[in-house]
């Protein structure tokens, strides 16, 4: 009578662990069928691109029209204008500009970076653009000072 008890006691044991092999198999398969079919479903990245800074660039998936980083974008500017990181400054002013296309601000500082790099018929029209933007500026004399003294030295008539 012991050895029939045991026997059955085997039997059942065995089909237990065949039932929750199955179950753990059949889950995993089902999880990797969910996770090939979400790989699917998502568009390719793009390759970086090793020519181009990627933190001054946009994501993807971010809004064009961002007025909170073009904020950011030309405090970090600013920043890199004071160490004397000329390119890097007008890297992030021309990211900001992007970010939110009418802003006068990044026009006024890409300018003063073009400035300071030799780029005059750069700065005038930057200087230019800032002016067109906010006709009432605080400092339009200044500006319209620098931009006198920028075509001077460069050799450009003013244009009526």
């Amino acid at each position: 009578m012991a050895c029939l008890a045991d026997t059955t006691y085997l039997i059942k044991r065995n089909r237990t662990i065949q039932i929750v092999t199955l179950a753990v198999l059949f889950l995993g398969g089902a999880a990797l069928l969910h996770a090939q079919a979400s790989q699917s479903d998502s568009p390719a990245k793009p390759k970086a691109n090793k020519q181009t800074d990627a933190a001054t660039k946009n994501a993807e998936d971010q809004p064009k029209w961002d007025p909170l980083r073009a904020e950011k974008d030309l405090e970090v500017g600013q920043y890199y204008l004071r160490i004397g990181k000329i390119d890097a400054a007008m890297d992030r002013f021309q990211d900001a500009i992007d970010a939110k296309p009418g802003y006068a601000v990044p026009f006024l500082y890409l300018g003063e970076a073009q400035e300071k790099k030799g780029m005059k018929r750069d700065a005038i029209k930057s200087y230019k653009r800032y002016l067109e933007l906010y006709p009432h500026a605080e400092d339009k004399a200044k500006i319209e000072n620098k931009i006198e003294k920028l075509r001077a030295e460069v050799g450009e008539k003013k244009k009526p």
